[in-house]
């Protein structure tokens, strides 16, 4: 079987990565990819978990990603936006709840084109109090639109309520009250407190040779004045468990239930990976979707996910049924959660898992953007990046025992927490 499993997993080569870092702090982590298109992205240390609710910062981390592109010192909203657009780039941002990111994809000889312009929305932007008024109702009907989407809705209510109290649990879209109060002194107080140049990283995924991306980078990054971040997080702590079901005039049965657990930078989270990939990850021969789905015909959607923060983890499961269904549902996943439990994996069971998770992380190889993304926010939290070799390295070393001590440790679904919508 030890063939079989080194045989599975692919031969990769060596991977040529560079970084530096410049005297105000700035780094950079580039890929030398042969291929005509070049991503690159940057990435900021600040997220919805660094907004101070209680002076009106609520969401304001999103709302500076939509209105970095409205103007800066020297373009106003239409030539930030025609800058990449007139050479047929893509350009946009999107905000988590620990960091945010302006990205771009372009023909390799525009980068460039694509730095100096990421550069000056960043450092640049003015913040006219016209773009904001016009922001604000852009987003507010955002906010409407997700929230009459329970399948969607549910989950960020749902980490609220795990993060009570704390920051962590914020709406990366902020509230209602929050989004209509907004206004330019929120937004430059945030900027100023989180946007220097010591807590951001500069990915790119293309062709340019180093020398260059390297030479550009600090043209444009490297003079920037470096500041002091205030920088502050919290851990969280004092979770208790909880069974919350809400009315909604809603059709469907909506159900996530789950648990805090260990994050990114905890040598469990391959494994906590690899059962949630085998519990319901997206293919269609997971545990949840054949024994529930397929066999019962109980769920059109199920689901199980693992997402690490940098300090701690949520693993959860989301189902949506028939209300008639629904309890029967509820009782098939406390099933399947209890013979990981219970049960050691085989060997052959165990291999074959392991072999799926490998080709996922193989295939998200394929995506530049995916590649400049994980490979910035790994080099911004921990000044390093895992190898791919390393990865499947790892994988390859998880035992069946490893995976029953975590299915121990995570999956006792009586001590889980539940939210449901449904209209009853």
């Amino acid at each position: 079987m030890a063939d079989v499993l080194e045989r599975a997993l692919p031969h990769w080569g060596k991977e040529e990565l560079q970084t530096a870092q410049f005297e105000n702090g700035f780094r950079i982590i580039y890929k030398h990819v042969d291929r005509p298109v070049t991503h690159c992205g940057l990435v900021i240390n600040a997220g919805t978990r660094d907004e101070i609710a209680a002076q009106g910062e609520a969401g304001v981390a999103h709302f500076i990603e939509h209105t970095l592109f409205k103007g800066t010192r020297k373009r106003k909203a239409f030539h930030v936006l025609n800058r990449l657009d007139s050479v047929g780039g893509e350009f946009n941002a999107y905000t988590s709840k620990e960091d945010t990111w302006i990205y771009a994809a372009f023909s390799e000889q525009h980068l460039e084109r694509a730095v100096e312009l990421i550069t000056d929305i960043t450092f640049n932007a003015t913040f006219p109090v016209n773009e904001i008024k016009k922001e604000r109702d852009v987003i507010l009907d955002e906010l409407n639109a997700y929230l009459d989407s329970p399948a969607d809705s549910i989950f960020d209510e749902f980490e609220e309520k795990l993060f009570e109290g704390h920051p962590m649990g914020g709406n990366i879209l902020g509230n209602t009250d929050s989004v209509r109060a907004m206004n330019r002194a929120t937004i430059e107080g945030f900027v100023a407190r989180h946007y220097h140049p010591n807590e951001m990283v500069f990915s790119v995924v293309g062709a340019t040779p180093w020398s260059k991306v390297k030479r550009l980078c600090e043209k444009h990054f490297g003079r920037i004045q470096s500041g002091t971040s205030t920088l502050n997080r919290v851990p969280f702590e004092g979770h208790a468990p909880f069974d919350v079901r809400l009315k909604k005039d809603i059709h469907q049965v909506h159900h996530v239930m789950g648990t805090l657990t260990h994050g990114s930078n905890h040598p469990d989270r391959i494994g906590l990976a690899l059962i949630a990939n085998h519990l319901g990850g997206p293919t269609m021969n997971n545990r949840l979707s054949l024994n529930v789905r397929e066999r019962h015909g109980m769920a059109y959607n199920i689901e199980c996910a693992y997402t690490p923060y940098s300090d701690v983890g949520v693993f959860s499961v989301y189902f949506g049924t028939d209300k008639r269904l629904h309890k029967r549902a509820e009782a098939l996943v406390r099933k399947e959660l209890a013979a990981l439990r219970k049960t050691k994996l085989g060997v052959r069971q165990l291999h074959n898992i392991k072999q799926q998770i490998v080709g996922h992380v193989a295939l998200s190889q394929d995506s530049g953007s995916s590649v400049m993304t994980s490979l910035g926010k790994s080099f911004l939290l921990y000044n390093r990046v895992e190898r791919l070799e390393t990865v499947f390295e790892a994988i390859e070393a998880i035992t069946a025992e490893d995976v029953l001590r975590l299915a121990n440790e995570v999956l006792d679904d009586r001590t889980w927490s539940h939210l449901v919508y449904a209209n009853a």
